[in-house]
């Protein structure tokens, strides 16, 4: 991977070095995997088995918020077992929150495409296409809550140091002084 961040442009590069770059990274590796679960997962229950789109979509969104759950803990390498109060139950109340949004997503392409009079591949693309609209807002919404709030690292060792802070030198700085002719251009 460090050959392909050195093909990057120096600005993203350093980005990506960071820790929030590398956690964004991460996600977005799980995101994809679990949006490929999901997505798969809405095809099969609105196409082959025939499931409302409402119930698809809230379907689907399980399937991937379980793929996801598993990732997601490897990405912020959480190991062992989980702490049930400050990651299963809130990672769980963020999914819940994720598979309505989703749920009305998938709803609403499907009455988009009832209403359009489509049926088979434009059907499906039209329910997949604003399914994965609202996979990627909800994707954002998601990584913020558990970069910043669910898995943030309590222990940050950038924090403020708990005594005094330490003074800068105070030595003079030499600062060129400008001619008269400089201020006469200005």
């Amino acid at each position: 991977m460090p050959k392909l961040i050195d093909r990057l442009p120096a600005v993203v590069a350093d980005r990506l070095r960071t820790r929030t770059g590398t956690q964004a990274v991460r996600f977005v590796l799980v995101a994809a995997v679990s949006l490929g679960a999901s997505q798969i997962a809405l095809f099969l229950f609105i196409g082959p088995l025939h499931m409302t789109g409402g119930i698809s979509g809230v379907l689907a969104a399980i399937v991937g918020a379980i793929v996801s759950y598993f990732l997601s803990r490897r990405a912020w390498d959480r190991k062992g077992r989980p702490n049930v109060w400050r990651e299963t139950i809130p990672f769980w109340l963020v999914s819940v929150g994720a598979w309505l949004i989703l749920g009305l997503a998938a709803h609403l392409g499907t009455v988009l495409a009832h209403d359009l009079n489509l049926h088979h591949f434009e059907r499906h693309a039209v329910v997949g296409g604003i399914y994965l609209l609202a996979n990627c807002v909800t994707f954002v919404i998601r990584f913020l809550i558990f970069h910043y709030v669910l898995f943030a690292d309590r222990h940050d060792k950038s924090a403020a140091p708990a005594g005094p802070i330490e003074a800068e030198s105070l030595s003079p700085v030499t600062v060129p002084a400008r001619s008269q002719d400089e201020n006469r251009q200005r």
